[in-house]
This record gives C-alpha cells, sequence and structure tokens, in this order.
C-alpha cells in the first residue's frame, strides 16, 4: 500500500510527486535495485561500479567509484613503456589534447577498476613533486593473485624492489618504485594465497 501523504502533513511534504512520503521513495528504489542486480547477476554480468555507496539527501543509495588516480610524470612515452613493459599494464587512452598535452592512461591488466591517469608535469611547481607525491610513504597499492609471478617477472623488467618480500597478517608484500621514483605495494591478500599455511 501506498504511503499517501493526508492533509495534515501535506505542506511538509509537498515537494515530493504524488504525495509518496520519502521513505516509501527508498523503499521502491531499493526494491527495483535488488531485482535489477539479481537479473544481471544471473547473466554473470559484473558491475565493478559496486564498490562505494554513498547517500543524498533524500536517503537514496547511489553507487560511486574512484575511475582515475594522476600519476605526475616528467614525459608521457618514457612512463607508457615503463607501466606496460615493466608492470605489463594496459595502454587504454592516448588523446592528445592539443599544446603537446595528452589524456593517457593505463590500468592493470585483468581487472576493471581504478587506473592511471599519466599526466606529464607543467611547471616547475608539477615538476618538483614527481617521483614524491607522498612524501615518501607508498603511494599506490598493486594486488595480484600470485606474487611469485609477479614478483619473478617484474625483477626481471627491471623494477627496483626496496624492500624485500614479507609475510605480514593481510598477506605477503614487497615495496618497489615506478620510474619517478614513487613508491607502491606489490601485494598478494592473505585471502587469495597459501602463505598463511607456511611457517
Amino acid at each position: 500500500m501506498e504511503a499517501r501523504v493526508t492533509p495534515r502533513n501535506r505542506s511538509t511534504n509537498s515537494d515530493f510527486r504524488g504525495g509518496v512520503a520519502p521513505r516509501e521513495y527508498q523503499r521502491r528504489f531499493v526494491a527495483i535495485s535488488v531485482r535489477a542486480l539479481q537479473q544481471l547477476s544471473r547473466c554473470n554480468v559484473i558491475l565493478p561500479f559496486l564498490t562505494a555507496t554513498c547517500r543524498n539527501p533524500l536517503g537514496w543509495v547511489m553507487n560511486q567509484y574512484l575511475s582515475l588516480v594522476s600519476l605526475v610524470v616528467a614525459d608521457y612515452d618514457e612512463a607508457i613503456t615503463f607501466f606496460t613493459r615493466a608492470l605489463n599494464f594496459e595502454l587504454c587512452e592516448d588523446t592528445p589534447l592539443g599544446g603537446g598535452k595528452r589524456w593517457v592512461v593505463v590500468r592493470p591488466p585483468g581487472r576493471v577498476g581504478s587506473g592511471l591517469l599519466l599526466a606529464r608535469a607543467d611547471g616547475p611547481a608539477q615538476a618538483a613533486r614527481i617521483g614524491d607525491q607522498t612524501g615518501g610513504r607508498v603511494f599506490l597499492f598493486l594486488e595480484t593473485d600470485n606474487f611469485e609471478r609477479d614478483h619473478a617477472r617484474m625483477t626481471a623488467a627491471g623494477v627496483r624492489f626496496v624492500q624485500g618480500p614479507r609475510h605480514e597478517p593481510y598477506g605477503v608484500v614487497a615495496v618497489f618504485e615506478d620510474l619517478c621514483g614513487n613508491r607502491w605495494d606489490l601485494i598478494q591478500p592473505k585471502s587469495t594465497h597459501n602463505y598463511e599455511t607456511r611457517p
């Protein structure tokens, strides 16, 4: 049964269509969303954007995701070479913007998620941040389903690991630097490997 607004409280809810109260809107929205997700799951459709939620002023659930992170680099082509060859990333977009600028996006293979926008430094202030976007802290976290495979491949490709593999309660991890000097974690979460069975 619809939650119709009575004359007594119509003045406080006059901005809702047909007099339907906010809670009823939210209930209907959630019900429709659940049915839609059930249908999509039957078709094996992956919704990578269902990773975070926020609420608008009416209380409806909205889905968001972090699409890109800017990485300041000295040269586009040098950065593309490093990420596509040393890290085996995919070059998703390389679009000229005029004035020598380009929109360059790379992403890790085998998964839809956040990508890197390779942004060439524009001016001394940005150039000063190349390789030090977080003041020496680990900047980005690259998850893998096979740490030994990727650690060996990256080492052979010349990637510099500043800390060797270590076993933590959350998984196995090693710290490496990209071509600019930014620090990354290569990490295999505990839930996806068998390291917890080792001493």
